[in-house]
């Protein structure tokens, strides 16, 4: 071990003793402006979606493949003896048989447009919008807009999010918020409204077990597909065309 002076150690406890100070480009950058503070919020968007309740129907094209796909494999399957084969067909029916009847694809909802229905577009996903008052909207003007709330104390983005869905449709037991980063974002600059510039970030929510919400505090809300809500932010379709993907 090596040894050391009492001049050195004498050095190194001054050393320990005195405050260390950390250079920061921070601690010199200017402090901001109160119109930063102000329009430099965060606010939580909440994309609820009802996914698609019936498969889809097959494309023409899928179809005839897959007819073309199965007479091929027929030319080399395996031929089963008759006697095999007919005990299928011999089976007693019991009273455990039920005659199935499929649901109709189209439903009244569908027939009547009723975008208020969770009971209609059975084959593809539904989305919930809101039609009122809303941060950054143009003063007195409701607009559509998912359901959002702007970020004020909540520990993270994601309980601002579900505090933004539980003011709409109550308590929360019917839906899955699906992860916890948000699937996008984007910055909001107004020039029709007191505020400038905001970001917005979106997060994914899904409707479980339950066909009917009791939507509140809105004019007006609707549910509905991809391409309809293209309809309701055309200054905006490129970004959610990118954000909403739906594999038919």
């Amino acid at each position: 071990m090596l040894s050391r002076s009492p001049a050195t150690a004498g050095f190194l406890l001054r050393s320990l003793g005195r405050p260390h100070a950390f250079s920061s480009s921070a601690a010199y950058a200017p402090a901001a402006s109160a119109k930063e503070v102000a329009d430099g919020k965060l606010v939580a968007s909440v994309l609820f979606e009802r996914l698609p309740v019936v498969i889809p129907r097959i494309q023409p094209v899928v179809y005839a493949f897959q007819e073309f796909s199965f007479r091929w494999r027929q030319q080399y399957r395996r031929q089963y003896p008759e006697e095999i084969l007919g005990k299928a067909d011999a089976r007693g029916k019991g009273d455990y048989h039920i005659d199935y009847v499929p649901a109709p694809r189209i439903t009244e909802a569908d027939e009547t447009n009723d975008r208020k229905s969770l009971q209609r577009a059975l084959d593809n996903k539904l989305c919930l919008l809101l039609y009122g008052d809303t941060y950054g909207a143009p003063d007195g003007k409701p607009v559509w807009h998912f359901p959002e709330k702007v970020y004020e104390n909540e520990e993270t983005m994601r309980s601002c999010a579900e505090s933004a869905l539980k003011s709409v449709i109550g308590e929360l037991d019917n839906t899955y918020f699906v992860g916890n980063a948000p699937m996008a974002h984007m910055a909001v600059e107004q020039t029709e409204s007191n505020v400038s510039l905001f970001k917005r970030f979106f997060f994914k929510s899904q409707v479980v077990g339950t066909t009917k919400y009791h939507i509140r505090k809105c004019k007006d809300y609707a549910w509905v597909t991809k391409d309809e809500l293209l309809e309701y932010f055309p200054e905006n379709k490129d970004f959610f065309s990118k954000m909403i993907i739906h594999i038919r």
